[in-house]
């Protein structure tokens, strides 16, 4: 929680903006909000909401009025912000949600982890709303995600989810702060040309709308959740229209794989007999199981997905040289079946939902297994 409160720090640094972090208590989520409550000093402001769709919403006002908007949650409120976000969307207004998964359903396991939110972060929303997802594999991992999800927001004016959970949020590892100087700036540059302004005015290489301040001279403006034309940003319930602006909010999150590294392996050859696949805090145990049977004689390589949506570019690619696909995953299979769907590969899941973290013999026993029926 720590390392994520510094990431969202040092990514509003990065994009010299300020931060409004609006958000509601809910285990095991809060530790965020009492964390960034007393960073005041690093053009940080907390709001403790009501609720929340309050959160999300106060969140999302921010972003428009020309801050960095950031709200967290666990499972059930995450649902509940879901409308929040689907505005966000159809407004285009960067917003930074934090979900720190915990065991469902409705109040279910609050104190325990689980990674059963992959489907709801990457669909669970009404019409057609993508936006990017990424994940947090260790404690430290969560300052570099941090950044990134601050970055892909002001860069492609989209909520990014960043998907961590109980497990993490608690973690703790040693780790040495990096060198602000050595991180790459991502400055915000707002639009100040007033003349002929629209709000629908985009970026041709991102397709992100223009993020005008509402009160800057001659560039008096309103967004809002109806469809808007693509041409000129009013209202426009025209059917091409509605189709047109659909496929646009769909390829500005698809372009996003060019803009994110190519998927590496984390451990083992680039091809072989078996891969381990994970995504979130089962890192460490796949990691560790997977050295275990190399040292064996296994022909084993582990690799992690951070960005789940959009996946790397080249992931179907490195997946299809491999045998045999194995993913362990802290739910009933949700990771595992968007990978048999995009790349058509035979993968199959070593399902926990117990509320607690893999162990490392658990997923080595799933390795040995597999690799006996290769």
């Amino acid at each position: 929680t720590q390392s994520l409160a510094y990431g969202l720090i040092a990514g509003s640094e990065l994009a010299d903006i300020d931060l409004l972090f609006a958000s509601y208590p809910i285990t095991p989520a809060s530790n965020l909000l009492h964390e960034l409550s007393s960073k005041r000093g690093f053009r940080v402001k907390t709001f403790q909401a009501e609720d929340e769709i309050a959160a999300v919403c106060s969140a999302m006002g921010a972003s428009f009025a020309g801050s960095l908007g950031v709200t967290s949650s666990a499972g059930p409120g995450i649902a509940l912000k879901a409308e929040g976000i689907s505005l966000a969307v159809a407004s285009e207004l960067p917003l930074v949600v934090v979900n720190t998964q915990r065991g469902g359903p409705s109040t279910g396991l609050p104190t325990k982890t689980e990674q059963s939110d992959f489907n709801m972060a990457v669909f669970g929303r009404h019409g057609d709303t993508p936006i990017p997802v990424i994940a947090t594999s260790t404690a430290t991992d969560c300052f570099d995600v941090a950044i990134e999800a601050v970055r892909l927001a002001i860069k492609y004016m989209s909520p990014v989810m960043i998907l961590t959970d109980g497990y993490l949020a608690n973690a703790s590892e040693p780790w040495k702060i990096p060198d602000f100087d050595s991180l790459k700036p991502f400055r915000v540059n707002y639009y100040d040309d007033p003349t002929d302004f629209k709000p629908s005015i985009r970026d041709e290489e991102t397709s992100a709308r223009v993020w005008a301040r509402p009160g800057t001279p001659g560039m008096e403006h309103r967004i809002g959740g109806i469809e808007k034309s693509f041409e000129t940003g009013d209202i426009s319930y025209d059917p091409a229209n509605h189709q047109k602006m659909t496929e646009l909010r769909q390829q500005k999150v698809a372009q996003i794989a060019t803009d994110i590294p190519l998927q590496e392996v984390c451990y083992g050859e680039n091809e072989g007999k078996l891969a381990v696949l994970g995504w979130g805090s089962t890192y460490g145990a796949i990691h560790q199981a997977v050295k275990k049977a190399v040292a064996e004689g296994m022909e084993v390589s582990h690799i992690h997905v951070r960005y789940l949506a959009p996946m790397p570019s080249n992931l179907g690619e490195l997946l299809s040289k491999f045998d045999s696909i194995l993913i362990p995953e802290m739910n009933t299979g949700q990771f595992v079946k968007m990978i048999r769907s995009e790349f058509l590969v035979d993968a199959q899941g070593l399902n926990k939902i117990a509320g607690q973290p893999f162990k490392i013999g658990e997923i080595l026993a799933a390795i040995v297994e597999k690799y006996r029926d290769l």
